[in-house]
């Protein structure tokens, strides 16, 4: 357990220059869902290692050992280190767990708010009367289907197949639940401060998959590209910013465009091997944190049997 507790901790560092290079170079869904996946994944394996890490200081308590039927002292760390690191373990799941609990809290409060754009118009558009151009995907609650908002000053800017382009991949977006991904990268960065780098390649990833999905529905990649062009430029050039969004939506001007519509016109900015490679350091990477912490799980297991006089 000694070394192996450690791992976990340290493997986020190496996943981010691989995540970065993932996004563009495999499916954009498989993309999303890696990188979803090993954030979680992750995150899960730094706080079983933060866990592990306070047991063997907590047994050195009297009152702990006595709840564990110790006859034994722990054998898994000296009593000088296992302490100290016990409680800056502890710290730090302490303050994982209220980051966690103040975004979720804030992720809820969002799908539920008052007063949401449209909120009076049932259906899945909503129009607002705004100058400034822009459009988003506002997620709903659970069991709603959320809805397309979309300003007056983004319908004058964009033609007919363009605006339907747009809201293809607006509703991608929704129909995807894109943003429970981008919920799972944010919780997951809650618990390891390496794993914050994988907000940025997943939102792109999500932002291609709705892309994808307007090229599909309009039957023309060059008009996606274009729609999606001519939004986000439009929205630059208003001239003053637009109404704030909700911190829930997706809107299909965000992240960095021009890859986005190089990728939609067939030319993918890293070779496919590349990507493969990306992503089997990310899946090595989640398999070594996770057989780490099993391994400093066992570990600690046999220790606290030997405290208890199972296993002299």
């Amino acid at each position: 357990m000694i070394y192996a507790v450690w791992i976990p901790l340290v493997v986020p560092f190496v996943v981010v220059p691989a995540a970065r290079r993932l996004a563009d170079a495999l499916a954009p869904a498989r993309a999303a869902r890696l990188l979803a996946v090993t954030g979680a994944g992750l995150a899960s394996c730094t706080v079983l290692a933060l866990t592990l890490l306070v047991v063997p200081g907590a047994g050195r308590l009297p009152a702990v050992a006595a709840a564990g039927a110790f006859v034994h002292p722990l054998v898994a760390a000296a009593p000088a280190t296992a302490v100290p690191l016990a409680a800056a373990a502890a710290l730090l799941i302490a303050g994982c767990a209220a980051a966690v609990a103040r975004a979720v809290r804030g992720h809820w409060a969002q799908l539920h708010r008052d007063g949401r754009p449209g909120r009076a118009d049932r259906g899945e558009l909503a129009v607002l009367r705004d100058s400034r151009p822009d459009a988003y995907a506002l997620p709903g609650r659970p069991g709603s289907p959320g809805r397309i908002v979309v300003t007056t000053g983004m319908l004058q800017a964009l033609e007919p197949v363009e605006r339907e382009a747009l809201l293809a991949h607006e509703r991608a977006h929704l129909t995807g639940r894109h943003h429970l991904y981008l919920a799972a990268a944010e919780l997951s960065a809650r618990c390891h401060p390496a794993l914050r780098a994988l907000r940025a390649p997943l939102g792109y990833a999500l932002e291609r998959c709705a892309d994808e999905a307007a090229a599909h529905a309009v039957g023309d990649r060059r008009i996606a590209a274009r729609a999606i062009g001519r939004a986000a430029l439009a929205a630059r050039a208003a001239g003053e910013p637009p109404a704030p969004r909700p911190a829930v939506a997706l809107a299909a001007s965000a992240g960095p465009v021009p890859r986005r519509v190089a990728a939609l016109l067939g030319r993918p900015a890293a070779r496919p091997r590349v990507g493969r490679a990306a992503a089997a350091t990310l899946l090595i990477c989640l398999a070594v944190s996770g057989a780490a912490a099993l391994d400093a799980t066992y570990d600690l297991h046999s220790s606290i049997e030997i405290a208890q006089g199972e296993n002299p």
